[in-house]
C-alpha cells in the first residue's frame, strides 16, 4: 500500500527540494522564490542549514517535490506559496522546537 501525500493547497506546483529535507536528514532552513522554470515550477526552493556549496553544485542532490510534500514535512511553509518572487525566508527553530520565519535581510520575524 501506498502513501499519498495530503493536498492542502490544490494545484500549488512544484519546488526544487534538498535532497536531505526530503530524506529528513535535516529540517528546512531556508526558502526563496525564483521566477518559474516552467509552468508547473511555483518558484520556491528549499535548502537545508548543512547545504553547503559543493553539495548544492551537484545536481542529484536537489530534487522537484510538489509543494504539498513540503508542507507535510514542515508546516511552516504553507503560508509561503503566495509570497512574490524574490521572496527570501529563513526558517529559525529555538530550543523547543518553536519555529519563527525571519526576514534575512534585516533579521526580523516575519509576521503571515
Amino acid at each position: 500500500m501506498s502513501q499519498t501525500t495530503p493536498e492542502f493547497v490544490p494545484n500549488a506546483g512544484g519546488s526544487i527540494v534538498s535532497t536531505n529535507v526530503l530524506q529528513g536528514v535535516a529540517p528546512i532552513r531556508w526558502a526563496f522564490r525564483e521566477p518559474q522554470a516552467n509552468p508547473v515550477d511555483n518558484g520556491w526552493r528549499f535548502l537545508s542549514a548543512i547545504d553547503g556549496d559543493e553539495y548544492l553544485n551537484s545536481p542529484g542532490n536537489m530534487q522537484v517535490a510538489d509543494f504539498n510534500r513540503v508542507v507535510e514535512i514542515e508546516p511552516a511553509v504553507l503560508p509561503l506559496l503566495h509570497l512574490p518572487v524574490g521572496s527570501d525566508i529563513e526558517i529559525a527553530r529555538d530550543a523547543d522546537g518553536r519555529i519563527t520565519l525571519i526576514d534575512p535581510s534585516t533579521g526580523r520575524p516575519i509576521n503571515l
